[in-house]
């Protein structure tokens, strides 16, 4: 853990991680409670003598409620927050080995990718500001290329031989440097954004090895090729205009300035001892009580077999070396509408000491997310419509009637928690979205009699509710 990443953990106290979530997430106190323990336990567990750290293993989670209620949205905050490596999975996806599927270790795979791009990232920007200079300096060389030294001239003030008019010559003010800063005070002043220069460009990676890796190179036992050609960059010439040059040399020169061994050891450190993996969907890989060893539930069963030892802790080869799994944070969720927690095989059930229940949530929550986060759908819809210059507003009124139509949806159909209300807002505002580029600039009150004017004939008609909503 760097300077930076342990001074960021030790003011992330629970209490501050639950108000933080509570900007984003409306209620599941439980649930916040539970993550915010997990992560600071991640900070004391760093703490304690080196002797006893490995032995602190990490309290993994299992969330069990209806979608739409704030699983996912709780781990992905929690994880921005930390500035930890996170990723999602969906359980359902994985097959147990020697099916078709996805092989489980690819999800550490994943992770490490992931924390790859996240150090590197910060380190872009720790060095942007000396990326952009030298990239300037690649600018000015394309606009005032130096000039050739003249040959054989070689005299410095002070030698033996430097004649009266050599020295004379050294203390004269060079010309094309004066240009170049004149050159350099038009560049920073935009004056030169409409010239074009000529710029070699990386194309990336090659087509083929693009090819390889949607099929997982990895998992056909490929990944050193995949290392080969990772590297095999071509590069072609473009010709831009000078903001669009500068900003694409000041990406070359970041990767000049970037130490790719450290960060690659910072990212695998920073995987193994502050990663987290959101398990979605486990519930569709637990047999239900009722099986009876055969079928489906065999194969849900080698699914959970194969996730175990990566829970349990083991080590997984990437291309950036082997990752150990030990002191990875794994956070489960599912519906368990079907099956219980408790059908998964008490093996699994064990690496998942901590279980919190989500609340369904109530029209009145509704209403809390529809105003309360700093994310909120209104807040949303609001900003995307004043870039047309169109002016929204929404009484207390309209944000109720939206919140209770929701909830009534939710009660005749599927209970879809609160995506609902994206399909809610969507069809509300969708006239307006619509002819919001040809009105004109103007302001529109939204109130309960406009949300039940454009949502009553849906909502009356219950079959078509459920199509459309």
């Amino acid at each position: 853990m760097t300077i930076k990443q342990d001074a960021l953990a030790r003011q992330l106290t629970p209490k501050a991680i639950v108000e933080e979530l509570d900007r984003y997430i409306v209620g599941q106190k439980a649930a916040k409670r539970a993550v915010a323990i997990a992560l600071r336990n991640r900070w004391r567990r760093q703490q304690v003598p080196e002797n006893l750290r490995d032995e602190i293993a990490p309290k993994n989670i299992i969330m069990i409620g209806p979608t739409g209620v704030g699983k996912t949205e709780i781990a992905r905050r929690l994880a921005k927050l930390a500035r930890a490596p996170f990723l999602k999975v969906e359980a359902s996806k994985f097959t147990e080995v020697g099916y078709v599927g996805r092989d489980v270790e690819s999800m550490v795979r994943d992770l490490a990718e992931i924390s790859v791009k996240l150090v590197k990232d910060e380190e872009k920007e720790r060095v942007a500001h000396r990326a952009k200079e030298a990239a300037e300096e690649r600018i000015l060389d394309l606009l005032l290329p130096p000039a050739p030294r003249q040959h054989g001239f070689t005299a410095r003030p002070g030698d033996p031989d430097t004649s009266a008019a050599g020295a004379a010559l050294l203390d004269t003010p060079d010309p094309q440097a004066a240009t170049r800063e004149k050159l350099r005070g038009l560049l920073r002043g935009g004056k030169l954004d409409d010239r074009t220069v000529e710029v070699d460009v990386s194309e990336g990676q090659n087509p083929m090895v693009e090819i390889f890796s949607a099929a997982g190179v990895e998992q056909m036992g490929l990944g050193g090729m995949k290392d080969l050609f990772g590297h095999m960059k071509r590069t072609k010439r473009r010709k831009v205009r000078v903001p669009e040059a500068l900003d694409l040399l000041a990406k070359d020169e970041a990767e000049k300035l970037i130490d790719q061994d450290a960060v690659t050891r910072e990212a695998i450190s920073r995987a193994e001892n502050a990663g987290i993996i959101f398990i979605d969907e486990i519930d569709k890989v637990a047999g239900s009580s009722s099986g009876g060893g055969h079928g489906p539930d065999v194969s849900r069963e080698g699914v959970q077999r194969d996730l175990l030892p990566i829970v349990e802790g083991s080590t997984v080869t990437t291309k950036y070396g082997p990752v150990k799994t030990d002191h990875v944070l794994f956070i489960a969720a599912g519906a368990f509408h079907v099956s219980k927690p408790s059908d998964l095989i008490p093996e699994l059930q064990g690496r998942f000491p901590i279980r919190v229940e989500l609340e369904s949530l109530s029209g009145d929550d509704f209403v809390r997310i529809l105003t309360q986060p700093e994310n909120a759908l209104t807040k949303q819809y609001i900003a995307l419509l004043a870039t047309e210059g169109v002016k929204i507003s929404y009484d207390e009124g309209a944000v109720a009637e939206i919140a209770r139509l929701a909830a009534v949806v939710n009660d005749r159909s599927q209970n879809i928690g609160a995506r609902r209300l994206h399909t809610v807002m969507e069809r509300l505002l969708d006239e307006l979205s619509f002819e919001a580029s040809d009105i004109g600039p103007q302001e529109i009150r939204i109130t309960a009699a406009y949300v039940q004017e454009k949502l009553a004939d849906v909502i009356q008609n219950e079959d078509l509710s459920k199509y459309i909503l």
